[in-house]
């Protein structure tokens, strides 16, 4: 997948932000534009901070596929000492907690356990996911 270029000026941190349709296969697409990222801003982070990172996206954007109907974008960024990943949908609903079954519940527990930080911002349209890693 070929990502749009960085931020040209060099006081900003890289960033990226990609829209997707919403549809099930957009999860593979945010996953590969993550894989595409860290290779170019971050070629030498360790193994288990990468696979952090795409837990967390692939958490995010099936939770926004199953959850909200429509667009959702992804951006990532460098941030110092680690990486944000934001995700824009279309549903008003937070991210919550369940009870974990055959089908699901375990995701939401497994983001806030790998984030420094996370933040759930209400907008007109939906909701923004902001979730903060550290290196």
């Amino acid at each position: 997948m070929e990502l749009p270029p960085a931020t040209p000026h060099d006081a900003c941190p890289p960033e990226v932000c990609v829209d997707f349709d919403g549809v099930a296969g957009c999860i593979a697409e945010a996953r590969e534009a993550a894989v595409a990222f860290l290779r170019l801003h971050v070629p030498h982070a360790r193994t288990t901070f990468r696979d952090d990172v795409l837990l967390v996206i692939s958490e995010l954007v099936t939770n926004a596929v199953r959850h909200a109907p429509g667009p959702l974008t992804l951006k990532l960024g460098l941030l110092p000492g680690g990486i944000g990943i934001t995700v824009r949908d279309t549903s008003p609903s937070p991210p919550h907690s369940r009870t974990p079954d055959r089908t699901g519940g375990r995701g939401w527990p497994i983001v806030q356990s790998l984030a420094r930080r996370v933040r759930v911002v209400p907008g007109p349209n939906g909701k923004t996911v902001h979730v903060e890693l550290a290196w």
